[in-house]
């Protein structure tokens, strides 16, 4: 009987000193086209052409400089950033969380649900924003060329430069 019980209790101290490793995100790099898959976060890197189709992401979508993002039915719980890219379109998706284009160069973003925010800060091509569904506000600032579009429902306030889309 004690044999058993030194046993049990070994058994029970063993198995608290081995934890599974802390899980995290992983992050996936686009380059080229991806359908629909769910992955974690997506990266598009520097100098980068990627295509989401159906796309479903758990995390948040980050584009790099001079990099070009093309999206149709994507999913996002987080946000998009850009900072400094060539293109970011997006249409017919859901981000859960904002879309932050900064410094980039062309942008549509054309019948999505946005959760929070949409920012366009200092851009220099051409910006349309076009039907859109945003649970926040929609923000243009310091844009070299005003964005264009209209028809988007925004529960927040409509501000500066896109203050009539």
């Amino acid at each position: 009987m004690r044999i058993k019980l030194g046993l049990t209790v070994l058994a029970v101290s063993l198995a608290g000193a081995v934890t599974a490793p802390p899980a995290s995100a992983e992050e996936r790099t686009c380059r080229g086209t991806i359908g629909a898959v769910t992955v974690d976060n997506l990266r598009v890197p520097q100098g980068a052409t990627c295509i989401l189709r159906g796309t479903r992401v758990k995390g948040t979508v980050k584009v790099g400089r001079r990099a070009t993002l093309r999206a149709t039915s994507l999913r996002v719980v987080g946000n998009v950033q850009a900072e400094g890219a060539a293109r970011v379109n997006v249409a017919f998706s859901r981000i859960g969380g904002s879309v932050q284009i900064v410094q980039g160069t062309a942008s549509t973003l054309h019948r999505n649900n946005v959760g929070g925010d949409v920012q366009y800060f200092e851009n220099r091509g051409v910006i349309s924003i076009t039907r859109n569904r945003v649970e926040g506000n929609l923000q243009c600032k310091e844009n070299r060329q005003r964005p264009r579009g209209g028809a988007n429902v925004v529960q927040g306030n409509k501000e500066d430069q896109c203050a009539r889309l």
